[in-house]
């Protein structure tokens, strides 16, 4: 019952330089330094194989535009097609890992697998974030980076969400705010500018 989480695609490939797209949503992150994420992955998937041979993986966030794609990934076997070509995905060469990444993500993390565990259904794959690509598109002019800009989506029992607007920032319950009463006669005041702006306005 820990929803929502996020749907990633998640690209690998061989040795051998064949590569393929699943989706995963047992992802996370689990250390901030060094940076770690883990990914969960059925033995069966196709892909499974792949990290196991490599020890290379990358994360590749996903959007509204790339729901689609998610969801088929999630669903269709990289033993029967060729999944970047049947939605018609990009594959970027990666710095520092032989995954490709994903070009229409905002957002692509290359990872180098640290430890394996078998815990039942799933394995985990617990690896080190050693590349981060940020779209810059979604970059402000300080340089800032903003997710939200590229509407990226969530999954929960089924099904996809998008996100909806920001309620807050980190830290915003602890920074002093204005008080009750100023905060009152502040808008009593900025309610009679108006007033009186009507009023001269309409004669």
């Amino acid at each position: 019952m820990l929803y929502p989480l996020p749907a990633v695609l998640v690209s690998v490939a061989d040795s051998s330089g064949n590569s393929n797209l699943f989706t995963v949503a047992w992802a996370g992150t689990v250390c901030s330094d060094p940076v770690m994420v883990s990914i969960s992955v059925r033995r069966e998937r196709f892909s499974y194989e792949m990290i196991s041979q490599t020890g290379e993986f990358v994360i590749n966030l996903t959007t509204e535009a790339l729901c689609r794609a998610t969801d088929f990934c999630g669903v269709r076997s990289g033993r029967d097609l060729n999944k970047w070509e049947a939605m018609h995905l990009t594959q970027e060469k990666a710095d520092l890992v032989n995954a490709p990444m994903v070009g229409e993500s905002p957002v692509n993390l290359e990872c180098r697998v640290k430890e394996i565990r078998d815990l039942g259904s799933h394995t985990m794959f617990l690896a080190e974030v050693v590349a981060v690509h940020a779209e810059e598109e979604y970059m402000d002019q300080d340089r800032h980076f903003h997710l939200d800009w590229a509407k990226p989506i969530v999954y929960s029992h089924g099904s996809y969400y998008a996100l909806g607007q920001k309620i807050g920032t980190f830290g915003y319950s602890v920074k002093k705010q204005e008080p009750a009463v100023k905060k009152e006669q502040k808008k009593r005041n900025e309610n009679r500018k108006d007033n009186k702006r009507i009023k001269k306005e309409t004669g």
